[in-house]
């Protein structure tokens, strides 16, 4: 095999095509797709049914929704996080002991202000038959450390944006009873890049990796919808997709008997996407009150890693993901016909396996508080408004990472801990026809 394409190899064993916002939802999934559901934590879920949103939670819940109505709105995050080194090193071809990885910590790797937009539409085409579109963003991430970052063989930059199309439709089979689905056009576009060790750790450059690739892809969803008038059930499906991107990897930098390993490779990569599964309940306790409650199962574990194939050859960087879950309860209260409050608080379990963390996942479990507002300023035009902080647990990172075959093999062991949180402040206007 040519030096080249163990190099190849060895270097995508160090990237991967997607991470998280880690003050955000378990993986990379972004629970802030309406601005209504965070001010109650996402606790009305697949049983509220009282905003064009309900397009992603559960179609469904159309049902509840008269005439023609619209929602358009977006969060705006401003998260932030913290890696420190704990003794991160890397080993020398031929030589016994290890070295010291230096740097700096990478500061803060997100932008002061991240917006996740989205916008959803559902009109009754009869008493029984209703048809929606959700336009959102439901998988995403924008993470940059600073040049020199301690850990800069793990992650520098990494970018993951999707944008999921949905039509859909509901149907009323009885008055209590109905059901609802939609197909999800996906898009999924990613770039990441890191830098490379050279064969010496006295060197004065770093060589440096960067991937990029795309694709689209379709799913699906189905919902069912509940109602006795005072309480509401709901549960829904939302399928896995399975992309396969599509894009270049990039080596460059390299020195040495190393360098043959630069240049250009066309290359693909698997993205599994996981399944969610979503039950809630909403019951008044009195005409003004309302309790909520949510429960969702994420089929992470058929995320595995990210197995990259090129002209190379083929390789995997694990990251063994975990099912997970998360549980939320809220509530809201009607002050008056034009004014409600609500608040909530969730438990998001994060998929990541502490074997496998990297700094590109600096993932933990989470806790939401959350509050927001509506404002019903005629019957035609409500403002919503939700604010939501999110506590992370710390986690450790022990993650190595090997380069180039032997006899110039060099493992790069990321040590670190990783720490963070996020502010978030959600609009959205509801229009109703």
């Amino acid at each position: 095999m040519s030096l080249s394409r163990h190099l190849s190899r060895a270097l995508l064993v160090t990237g991967v095509m997607v991470a998280p916002f880690p003050a955000m939802a378990g993986g990379f999934y972004l629970q802030e797709q309406s601005p209504i559901e965070i001010g109650r934590a996402l606790s009305g879920g697949a049983a509220a049914g009282d905003d064009p949103s309900t397009i992603y939670f559960n179609p469904a819940a159309m049902t509840q929704l008269q005439g023609i109505q619209t929602s358009i709105g977006g969060s705006a995050l401003m998260a932030s996080a913290r890696q420190t080194n704990r003794g991160s090193r890397r080993t020398i071809p031929g030589v016994p002991v290890t070295a010291p990885i230096a740097g700096n910590d990478g500061g803060n790797p997100f932008e002061s202000v991240i917006p996740i937009p989205s916008f959803y539409a559902s009109a009754q085409v009869s008493d029984r038959l209703w048809v929606g579109l959700g336009v959102n963003a439901p998988f995403g991430l924008k993470l940059e450390y600073d040049d020199g970052f301690f850990g800069r063989y793990d992650s520098l930059y990494t970018n993951l944006k999707t944008y999921n199309i949905q039509p859909s439709a509901a149907y009323k089979l009885t008055d209590n009873l109905s059901i609802g689905g939609g197909v999800d056009v996906q898009y999924v576009k990613a770039t990441l890049t890191n830098a490379l060790p050279q064969l010496s750790p006295l060197a004065a450059t770093d060589g440096f990796a960067s991937l990029k690739g795309d694709d689209w892809s379709v799913g699906w969803n189905a919902g069912l919808f509940y109602t006795t008038g005072d309480t509401n059930w709901g549960v829904h499906y939302r399928s896995g997709v399975s992309h396969k991107l599509a894009g270049t990897q990039s080596v460059s930098g390299l020195v040495g008997p190393i360098a043959a390993g630069n240049g250009d490779f066309a290359a693909t990569a698997p993205l599994n996407l996981p399944d969610i599964v979503t039950v809630s309940m909403m019951h008044k306790l009195t005409p003004q009150l309302r309790a909520m409650v949510t429960g969702k199962w994420y089929n992470w574990s058929r995320f595995k890693g990210i197995a990259v194939t090129s002209a190379t050859g083929t390789t995997n960087k694990e990251l063994d993901y975990k099912d997970s879950y998360s549980v939320s309860v809220g509530g809201e209260y009607d002050v008056s016909p034009a004014f409600t409050v609500r608040a909530g608080t969730m438990f998001d379990r994060s998929p990541t396996n502490p074997q496998y963390l990297t700094t590109r996942v600096p993932d933990g479990d989470r806790v939401w508080l959350t509050g927001g507002a509506t404002w019903n300023m005629s019957d035609n035009f409500a403002l919503n408004v939700s604010y939501a902080h999110t506590f992370v647990e710390k986690a450790n990172i022990i993650r190595p990472d090997s380069y180039y075959p032997s006899p110039a093999t060099v493992t790069a062991t990321t040590l670190a801990q990783t720490s963070g949180n996020a502010d978030q402040v959600a609009v959205s206007a509801t229009l109703r026809f």
